[in-house]
């Protein structure tokens, strides 16, 4: 990446050279915010009402019932307060395999809630499933608030009434898709929330935010599970069972971290279409909030085109990586040594990735994801004093300079670091340096500073040729 020219008077000037690093109130912790679950059985519109109530289409939404499976939870903010909503999958009573874990995960989201959102499709009328729902729900001693939801005009409204036969109190007609009534339904969920504790300024950094990604299937919720040391996302042996980003507080080594389990990259975003399009766009919505990203990769086969645009969208996004090779338990000597080649041929533009072998089935390993993890984030906010990285730089042109070109070479003049996560260096020069060059300075600047788990930008600034008149005279 070449920057513009500078003048020979911008240059003079340009002692230090910095950007902004957005930090995103990386040192502003925020108290717990009350927790609100949206539950229902399936395709009653559950995730298109949380998308109404947190004010923006981030939840996966189709037009088939089971699209959401895990618990996801998300910020939202109404009249100045701030409240989790968590969307889970549909609930139903006596579900078997993967309905059976989406239901427990349901009645997980009721357990940890401040108060219950139960959503009833005022078209259809109270099911026998709704009435099953009803007693779990009193079993939980939540508050309830009872949506009919789909009250898309005032003609239908008398529809909702009959849902009074819930014994849940009186049922609030709203228009998920619409938004009609959904204000009014912000201020009753506010009525049944607890107030949240006041923010604590100048307190400790929030938990450090770890997005796990990869193709389907590699084993990320099953990881998650692991490290969570409980059922925290829905894992099944088909691919593609996560669909939202599932967050989840996780004690690792005596730290807490934010983990943010992703879909699946089966293809690129704009091959995409329904629910994989939704879902690619909120992967990378993940990586992008995220500080360091896990990419799981199944060692026992080969690494694929599709881990390599999951590596690239972690690599682009600027963020410290770490690659955990998952399934180790079943890898044998044999298929060690054709990975080592793999490696090789296939991570040799990132060797400064971080990589373990961990099993997330056997939980071999994983504890150490914790100092890896660390290691991968010193890397991205290390700041490199600029008289040291003067000092070496000076070094480094004098033992090898730039090529000459045309009977000429550029000179580095000297360097300055601009910013962290990731680090990000320009090199201040006398005219444009080669790529081949440009990328020689970046390796060298690994060997001697380190940087391991993180990418780093190198970027160069050249001064504008001037006039036979003399300095500061614009070129052209």
């Amino acid at each position: 990446m070449t920057s513009p020219e500078l003048s020979d008077a911008e240059f003079d000037g340009w002692t230090e050279f910095n950007l902004d690093v957005d930090d995103e109130e990386a040192g502003q912790p925020h108290a717990p915010a009350p927790i609100l679950a949206v539950v229902g059985r399936p395709n009653v519109g559950k995730s298109t009402l949380v998308n109404r109530l947190i004010g923006r289409r981030q939840a996966v939404v189709e037009d088939v019932p089971g699209v959401t499976r895990d618990r996801v939870p998300y910020d939202a903010n109404w009249n100045g307060r701030r409240f989790t909503v968590v969307d889970t999958g549909g609930w139903e009573p006596d579900a078997k395999d993967r309905a059976a874990a989406i239901a427990a995960q349901a009645e997980a989201a009721i357990a940890t809630a401040d108060a219950v959102v139960f959503v009833v499709d005022a078209t259809v009328g109270a099911t026998d499933v709704d009435e099953a729902a009803v007693k779990m729900l009193r079993r939980s001693h939540k508050p309830v608030i009872l949506v009919a939801n789909k009250v898309d005009n005032a003609a239908l409204e008398n529809e909702a009434h009959g849902l009074w036969s819930l014994g849940l109190g009186e049922p609030h007609p709203i228009s998920a898709l619409h938004g009609r009534n959904s204000g009014d339904l912000l201020d009753l969920i506010l009525a049944a929330l607890p107030e949240p504790p006041p923010i604590i300024e100048g307190g400790p950094r929030g938990p450090r935010r770890v997005a796990l990604v990869g193709r389907p299937n590699v084993g990320k919720s099953s990881l998650l599970n692991r490290l969570a040391r409980e059922e925290r996302a829905v894992v099944d042996s088909v691919a593609g069972t996560t669909v939202d980003p599932v967050d989840s507080l996780v004690e690792m080594d005596g730290e807490v971290w934010q983990f943010v389990d992703t879909a699946g990259l089966r293809k690129r975003v704009n091959q995409a279409s329904g629910t994989e399009y939704y879902a690619s766009l909120r992967t990378a919505g993940a990586v992008e909030a995220a500080e360091v990203a896990v990419v799981l990769l199944d060692s026992g086969e080969v690494i694929s085109e599709q881990d390599q645009r999951v590596l690239t969208s972690v690599v682009e996004a600027g963020r410290a990586l770490v690659i955990a090779f998952n399934k180790w338990d079943l890898v044998d000597a044999d298929r060690r040594f054709y990975l080592d080649k793999e490696i090789e041929r296939e991570l040799r533009r990132i060797p400064w990735a971080i990589r373990v072998n961990i099993s997330a089935k056997t939980g071999r390993a994983v504890e150490k994801l914790a100092p890896a993890l660390r290691r991968a984030l010193a890397s991205w906010e290390k700041r490199i004093p600029t008289g040291q990285l003067n000092q070496w730089l000076t070094a480094l042109v004098q033992a090898t300079p730039h090529p000459v070109r045309g009977g000429r070479a550029p000179r580095v003049l000297f360097a300055t670091q601009a910013g962290v996560a990731p680090p990000r260096f320009v090199l201040f020069t006398t005219g444009p340096l080669d790529a081949g060059y440009q990328r020689f300075v970046e390796r060298k600047l690994r060997e001697e500073f380190g940087f391991e788990g993180s990418p780093i930008e190198v970027s160069v600034r050249a001064r504008k040729k001037t006039g036979p008149g003399g300095r500061g005279k614009a070129h052209g």
